[in-house]
């Protein structure tokens, strides 16, 4: 694997983040950065962790879990943000602080029931599903209002907005569209929810357009680590 220089990177993703709430006239500070390190080493996390990262991202179950105890020594806010089978929530409830990937009642249960009771309550977004796309997964955004009043009735979670992957396109107005149907599905949430602060959105290729649409969270692992 080639090295890079992960440091450079982040302060270089950082600073569109910035420049990006400028343009918005968003305030400086409102959207935060969770560096997407799946299938990158050990190595690549601390030299984010060390350039001032604390929010990681992964999306395979097993690779989450196991980092999360290897790098236990860091002080890292764990993300799950991928597909999650039934007989892989253990983990996640033991070792993630967040989960974005809440597409079932089902996982949500799991999780609860399987969250350590000396931890705090895992942090949960809806995954929606913006387009036809069959690879997405996701819930339609009629089936918001339903999952998230169960959701709200489990234990040891709290759910705390949306979470989206719109279809791939360079087009900036498209990009705002697509992003803009997840900011009105949250304020719709919020009507019954008004806790959820979260629009989960946005990636290297169309983090400015999330931003200008009201996301408070940008998913960037490519243009910090590197191509898989």
């Amino acid at each position: 694997m080639e090295d890079i220089n992960v440091a450079t990177n982040l302060h270089r993703v950082w600073r569109r983040i910035g420049e990006a709430e400028q343009l918005a006239n968003r305030h400086s500070g409102s959207v935060s950065l969770l560096a997407v390190s799946k299938t990158k080493p050990d190595r690549y996390i601390r030299a984010a962790w060390e350039a001032g990262q604390r929010a990681f991202g992964e999306n395979y179950a097993q690779e989450a879990e196991e980092k999360a105890r290897r790098l236990d020594d860091l002080t890292i806010e764990w993300h799950f943000i991928g597909p999650i089978q039934s007989n892989k929530t253990r983990g996640l409830a033991e070792t993630m602080a967040w989960v974005h990937s809440i597409d079932r009642l089902k996982i949500a249960r799991r999780l609860s029931d399987q969250r350590p009771q000396h931890l705090p309550p895992l942090n949960l977004c809806l995954q929606v599903k913006l387009s036809d796309e069959p690879s997405k997964s996701g819930i339609a955004p009629s089936e918001i209002p339903a999952l998230a009043a169960q959701i709200t009735e489990l234990p040891n979670l709290s759910l705390r907005g949306l979470m989206a992957i719109p279809a791939a396109t360079s087009d900036y107005q498209q990009q705002r569209m697509a992003f803009k149907q997840l900011q009105t599905q949250l304020f719709e949430l919020q009507k019954q929810h008004p806790e959820v602060d979260t629009l989960s959105m946005g990636m290297s290729g169309d983090l400015e357009a999330a931003v200008v649409e009201g996301s408070t969270l940008v998913r960037v692992g490519t243009d910090i680590f590197g191509a898989r």
